[in-house]
């Protein structure tokens, strides 16, 4: 396993997210970012996880929530790279993934793009 520290992988995070345009980052509100070492039980293949409603089904009445959360999980992606190149990657992919299902992009449709 890759062993890289947690002020890296935030600095992988950080640079995953500075990478999305910023027109399109302006729109993604009401969301926080969140990075675990390790995804839930009985999910140790997860890398990432995007908890909340969609923005395209969010209606007139959506008001009041709790922040949507998109939450990275460091230990499976440090398992699967063997470099920090490809981790910084991986890392890229799986924020921008997770940026997706924030607008409502199904899994297919993002397997298509790329990110996956």
């Amino acid at each position: 396993m890759l062993d890289i520290s947690a002020e890296q992988f935030e600095a992988y995070v950080d640079a995953a997210v500075e990478s999305v345009p910023p027109g399109l980052l302006d729109l993604v509100e009401n969301c926080i970012l969140v990075i675990e070492d390790d995804p839930p039980a009985g999910e140790p293949y997860l890398l990432g996880y995007y908890q909340g409603v969609p923005l395209d089904r969010r209606g007139n009445d959506y008001s009041g929530v709790l922040p949507d959360r998109i939450l990275i999980f460091r230990n499976p992606l440090m398992r699967i790279c063997r470099t920090p190149e490809e981790l910084r990657e991986q890392v890229r992919i799986t924020v921008v993934h997770e940026i997706g299902h924030f607008f409502g992009i199904d899994d297919a449709r993002l397997h298509e793009l790329g990110y996956a």
